[in-house]
Formats: C-alpha cells, sequence, structure tokens
C-alpha cells in the first residue's frame, strides 16, 4: 500500500522534491541578492573615497585662504596706525609753519606801515626842503640877504620861523622840516665827530647851503631806507615761499597718507568680507566630510550586518533542505531508481569540477562513484549525504569569505580614510609651515634692508647736520664780515657827506675828487646791501630744505621703525607658530606610520592573490548550483512500468 501511495506521489510531482527546489531557489536568489549589494556596495565605497579626497581637498585650500586673508589683515591694520601717525606729525607741522607764517606776515605788515610811513615823512621833508630852498633863493634874487639879515637868524630853526612868520611856509611843513634837523641833530650828538647840521654861518647862501646839505641827507635815508624795505620784502618773500611750500607738501603727503588710509580701509573690508565667506565655506566643508565619514562607515557597517545576515539565512536554508532530506528518507526508499541516476549524478559532479578546476569536486565525484559500487544499504540517500555536505562546505566558505570580505572592506575603508586624514592633515600643515617660514624668512629679509635704511637714513641725517653746521657756521661769518664792511662803508659815507656839507671849510678842500670817492662808496654800499641780503636769502633757503629734509627723514624714520616693530613681531609670531606646527606633524606622522603598518598587514591578509572575491562567488554558486542539480537528478522519482525502468526527473534550473 505504501509502494502505490508513493508511485502516486511521483506521479504527482513528489511535494518534497518540490519543498527541496524551492528551498534551492530561494538559496540563488539569496545569493544573487548578495553579489549585487556586494557590487553597489563597492561602488559606494568608491564614491565615499572620492568625495572625501574632494573636500579634504577644499579644505585645505580654505584653510590655506583663510591664513592669508587673516595676515591681510593684520598687515593692513598696521599700515593705517603708521598713516595715523604720519598724519598727526604732518598736521603738527603744518600747524607750526602756518603759525610761523602768520607771525611772519604780522611782522612784514607792521615793518611796510613802518616803512611807508618813514617814506612819506621823508618825502615831505624833501618836498619842504625844496620848497624852502627855492623860496630863499628867491628872496635873496630879490633883496639879497635881508629878510634873514635883519634878525638874529643863526639855526634852520630860527630860518623856518622866519619863513613862517613871512607866510612862505606853513606851520605844518615848518614843523615836519624842524622835527627832521632836531633826529639829525640828536643822530650828530651821538657821534663827536659829526658837523652841527643845524647851524650856519649868517652870510649870503650858507642858509642854503645848510638846506640843501639836510636835502641830500633825507634824500640818502630814504634811498637808505627804501633798500632796507626791499631786503625785508625778499626776505619775506623768501621765508613765505619756503613755509608755503612746506604747507603744501605737508599737506599733499596728508591727503596722500588719508588715501592710503581709505584704500588700506576698503582693503580691510573687503579681506573682512572674504575672510567670512572662506570661514563658513570651511566650516561647511568640514562638517561635510565629517557628515560623509559618518555615512559611509554606517554604510560600511550595514553592509557586514546584511552580508553576515545573508549567511545566516544561507545556513538556515542548507539546514532546513538537509532535515527535510534526512526526515523524508526512509519513507522515499523504495522509490530508488537504477543505478544510472547515481552515474548521471556522478558524471555531472565530475564535469564541474573540469569546468571549474576544482580537486574538492573531483574527490566527491570519486566518493560517489565507490558509494555506488558498493551498492549496500541506502546507495541514494549517502551519495545524497556527500553532495549536501559539500554544499554546506561550500556554502560555509560562501559565507566565510564574504564576513572575510566585509571585514577587510571595513577595515581597509576605515584605515585608509585615517590615512588620508592624516596625510591631508600633514600635507596642510607642511603647507602651512612651508608658508609661515617662507613669510617669516621674507620678513627677516625686509628687517634687515629696513634696519639697513633706517642706519643709512641716519648716516644721511648725521651728514645733513653736520653740512648745515658748517653753513650755519660760514653763513655767520659771512653776515658779520659783510654786516661789518657794510657799516663801516655807510659811516664813510656819512662822514664824507657831513663834511663836504660844510660850507665854512677854511682850505681849499677836493669836493671834485670828494664826489667821485662818495659815489664809488655808495655804489659799494649797494653791492654790501645785496651781498649781505642774497647771504641770507641763501641761508633762509637752505634752512628751509635742512627742515624740509630732516622732517622727510623723521616721517621716514618713524614709518620705518613701525614697520620694523610690526614685522619683528609677525616674524616671532610666525617662527613660534611654524615650530608648533612641525610639532603638531611629528605627531601626526607617528599616527600614520601606525596607519600605514596597519594597513600593510591588512593588504598581506586581504589582497586577492590568484582570483578576486567576485570571480570565487561566481565559482562557488556555480559549483552550488551543480550540485544541487545533482541532488535534483538523485531525488527525482521513478517508477517501474511494463517490466523496464523509466526516470523521470525535474527540469534543471
Amino acid at each position: 500500500m505504501l509502494s502505490v501511495v508513493a508511485m502516486a506521489a511521483a506521479e504527482e510531482g513528489s511535494p518534497i522534491g518540490k519543498v527541496i527546489q524551492m528551498i534551492a531557489d530561494l538559496q540563488g536568489k539569496v545569493q544573487a541578492e548578495g553579489a549585487t549589494a556586494q557590487t553597489e556596495y563597492e561602488e559606494f565605497a568608491g564614491w565615499c573615497e572620492e568625495n572625501a579626497k574632494n573636500l579634504q581637498n577644499e579644505i585645505k585650500v580654505g584653510t590655506a585662504t583663510v591664513e592669508e586673508l587673516k595676515a591681510t589683515l593684520e598687515e593692513e591694520a598696521a599700515k593705517t596706525a603708521a598713516l595715523n601717525t604720519k598724519i598727526e606729525e604732518l598736521a603738527a607741522s603744518i600747524e607750526t609753519d602756518e603759525a610761523d607764517l602768520k607771525a611772519a606776515t604780522a611782522v612784514r605788515a607792521k615793518e611796510a606801515a613802518d616803512f611807508a610811513a618813514e617814506e612819506k615823512e621823508l618825502v615831505d621833508v624833501i618836498d619842504v626842503i625844496n620848497r624852502a630852498v627855492g623860496i630863499l633863493e628867491k628872496e635873496m634874487a630879490k633883496s639879497g640877504a635881508s629878510m634873514l639879515q635883519t634878525k638874529d637868524v643863526n639855526t634852520v630853526t630860527q630860518v623856518l620861523t622866519t619863513l613862517v612868520q613871512a607866510t612862505a611856509l606853513s606851520t605844518a611843513d615848518a614843523s615836519k622840516l624842524t622835527a627832521f634837523v632836531q633826529s639829525r641833530s640828536s643822530d650828530d650828538d651821538d657821534s663827536a665827530s659829526a658837523p652841527a647840521a643845524a647851524t650856519y654861518e649868517n652870510q649870503s647862501g650858507g642858509i642854503v647851503d645848510t638846506l640843501a646839505g639836510l636835502g641830500k641827507e633825507a634824500e640818502g635815508q630814504l634811498d637808505e631806507a627804501r633798500k632796507k624795505e626791499g631786503v625785508a620784502l625778499h626776505q619775506f618773500n623768501m621765508l613765505k615761499a619756503s613755509l608755503t611750500d612746506s604747507v603744501k607738501f605737508a599737506t599733499k603727503e596728508s591727503d596722500a597718507a588719508k588715501q592710503g588710509i581709505a584704500a588700506s580701509a576698503g582693503t580691510q573690508e573687503q579681506a573682512k568680507g572674504d575672510l567670512n565667506v572662506s570661514s563658513k565655506d570651511l566650516a561647511t566643508d568640514t562638517a561635510s566630510l565629517a557628515d560623509l565619514h559618518s555615512n559611509c562607515l554606517t554604510r560600511a557597517e550595514d553592509h557586514e550586518s546584511a552580508v553576515k545576515s545573508r549567511g545566516e539565512e544561507l545556513a538556515a536554508l542548507a539546514k532546513a533542505k538537509e532535515i527535510i532530506i534526512e526526515a523524508t528518507g526512509g519513507a522515499a526508499s523504495f522509490l530508488q531508481v537504477s543505478a544510472d541516476k547515481t552515474t548521471r549524478a556522478e558524471r555531472l559532479v565530475r564535469d564541474l569540477a573540469q569546468q571549474h578546476n576544482s580537486p574538492m569536486l573531483a574527490q566527491l565525484a570519486s566518493r560517489m562513484a565507490s558509494t555506488a559500487r558498493l551498492n549496500s544499504g541506502d546507495v541514494f540517500g549517502k551519495v545524497k549525504g556527500l553532495i549536501n555536505d559539500m554544499i554546506d562546505k561550500l556554502e560555509e566558505e560562501a559565507e566565510a569569505d564574504a564576513t572575510e570580505k566585509a571585514y577587510c572592506d571595513k577595515m581597509l575603508g576605515e584605515e585608509n580614510a585615517k590615512r588620508e586624514e592624516l596625510e591631508g592633515a600633514i600635507g596642510k600643515l607642511s603647507t602651512q609651515i612651508d608658508q609661515q617660514s617662507a613669510k617669516a624668512a621674507k620678513l627677516k629679509e625686509q628687517v634687515a634692508t629696513l634696519t639697513k635704511e633706517l642706519g643709512e637714513l641716519a648716516t644721511s641725517q648725521a651728514k645733513m647736520d653736520q653740512m648745515r653746521g658748517d653753513e650755519k657756521a660760514t653763513f655767520d661769518h659771512a653776515e658779520a664780515e659783510t654786516a661789518k664792511g657794510l657799516e663801516g662803508i655807510k659811516l664813510a659815507l656819512k662822514t664824507l657827506r657831513d663834511y663836504y656839507a660844510k660850507a665854512d671849510k677854511s682850505h681849499g678842500s677836493s669836493d671834485g675828487a670828494a664826489g667821485g670817492i662818495v659815489s664809488l662808496l655808495e655804489v659799494c654800499e649797494s653791492d654790501f646791501s645785496k651781498e649781505l641780503a642774497e647771504l641770507r636769502s641763501n641761508e633762509q633757503s637752505a634752512v628751509a630744505a635742512y627742515e624740509s629734509e630732516t622732517k622727510e627723514n623723521k616721517m621716514a624714520k618713524t614709518e620705518k621703525s613701525q614697520d620694523v616693530k610690526y614685522k619683528e613681531k609677525e616674524a616671532v609670531s610666525l617662527a613660534k607658530a611654524a615650530s608648533e606646527a612641525t610639532s603638531d606633524r611629528t605627531g601626526l606622522q607617528a599616527e600614520l606610520d601606525a596607519v600605514l603598518e596597519t594597513l600593510k598587514n591588512l593588504d598581506d591578509r586581504c589582497s586577492e592573490k590568484a582570483e578576486s572575491y567576485g570571480d570565487r562567488t561566481a565559482a562557488r554558486a556555480a559549483e552550488i548550483a551543480g550540485l544541487k542539480e545533482a541532488l535534483e537528478i538523485l531525488s527525482s522519482e521513478a517508477f517501474v512500468q511494463s517490466g523496464r525502468k523509466s526516470l523521470r526527473g525535474v527540469a534543471r534550473h
């Protein structure tokens, strides 16, 4: 009865066989999904690596940009401070020069007013003298000297009084001339050798000669006053030009410094904006790299878990199939077919061994043949056991290989990420150290150049000071000698003019020769006056040039000294930062060496020696599929009909 039931089940398609086939199909599906997941993960791992490299490069560039912008801000701030100092010094210089110009202008205005008053007075006096002489000559031509001889007239004052009484002169004109005569008498009192200009001998023509002499003295005094006014005006104009040029130059320098501050402010504003943008971009890139690392690590862990879970699923399916086969083996023993099934299964396994060059499958085929030849007990069960054992072994190898692959992928991914991170950090530090060292060296060169320039500036200023001292000493000596000569000539002229103006000389004086001498002395006086004025003008120009250049040197010294101070401070800061970065790089290099050693060990363990993981997986899957096909051959139901053996198997999948 059991045989009939089994044969009926075989006719209906063997449910046990279908279950085993369904399990085999599910195993193939799980393995295919594993292969697809592995391919996708490898693509994702490549994407992670590429994006990490790009972000690390962006961070490296962004960090260098931020450091450069910070250095620009510090440099521009120092430049602004130096320009502000320069503007303050120029403002003080301009204020001093303007005050000096204002004071000189006030003095010049007073001198001009005094000269105008003196000139007007002398012109009026000369006019009065000329009119008085004309009146006297006219009166003397008409009536001799009766008008003067009738009175006790011995002085010019008395003559003027007489002329006023005769209504020949106005009281105002007489007062002007009297004041002039009195001032001349006061001057004569100061010189013991000068003749009395206000007295004369009361004789015909004596008063006329005296007045004429006074007229010449007034003209000489007027000429001298005008010369002094010309010299003073020239000196004032030179001083005014010098101070004006100094103010103009300082104002121009101050405007340029203000423009420099404005330009520096613009540069700082631009640098601040760029720094803000670069800092935000750097923070974004850093956060993106951290997120990328976290996401990629999470995906790697998920992939590892999936590989492990898939292996467990395959193991469970294989175990379930084994249990089903063992549980139904005794009940289906009566369905054993002829030995050609074993032969077909053996031939299939042997073909697989040759196709995949597998010693294990070749050994399995030999064992299957031996078991069939023994022909004792449950031959099909034993052969199936051999095949199932081989399938389990291959699946265990597949699971172990997948676990090892996941481990290698995870560890290699993590260690390579660490390596890239450390190499990026070391590269960043190396770039930073190189930049800082180069900038520090450049700053030291600039400090050396500025120090040399400051030394040259000090030497130049010392030479200028010495030259100015020598020029001043030369000027003082030349001015004293020229002034002394001019005063001597003036005194000689006054002496000769006073003497030859006398009308009561008791001997025949050489008036003609004396006139030539006086003319020559007047020329000398003019030459000495011009030379003295030129000496003073040149001295003022030299002083103005010296003071202007000294101010420039002072401002240059202040600016260069400030620059030296800033650059030395920055060089020290850069050297310190480079030293700290070098120490950090040494520590990171030690970590990198450890990571490289780990990677070397992983490479020895995980590198593909003969065939890749994909090739091994595909070959193993083909072997398992072939073995399952052999199982299908052995598991196919058979029945005996019409005295002959007939094999009916399931189709190959």
